[in-house]
């Protein structure tokens, strides 16, 4: 995202290895810019009771109903490694 780009919010819609859509695995993506740095959300479409990621300097997992921070949950590492490299992309 360029500087002065507008915010964003993207539908990840996810496959399995054979093509096949998981629509229960599907993520919304929030892209943003604050004090010039680039930030992202990820939360699960169709669960919104599940843990949401916040990542900008560091990964910060937050309960979706009160936005308290919380444990990563135990499927929450290959979502934090999408955050990095979409980081490391966009910004």
């Amino acid at each position: 995202m360029a500087d002065g780009a507008d915010d964003c919010t993207l539908l990840l819609e996810v496959r399995d290895a054979e093509g096949s859509r998981c629509p229960a695995a599907d993520l919304e993506l929030e892209l943003y810019r604050s004090g010039g740095a680039l930030n992202l959300t990820l939360a699960w479409m169709q669960d919104a009771d599940r843990p949401m990621l916040w990542h900008g300097s560091h990964p910060v997992w937050m309960a979706a109903t009160t936005g308290c921070r919380c444990e990563r949950p135990q499927d929450g590492a290959p979502l934090e490694a999408l955050a990095r490299r979409l980081r490391a992309l966009l910004a």
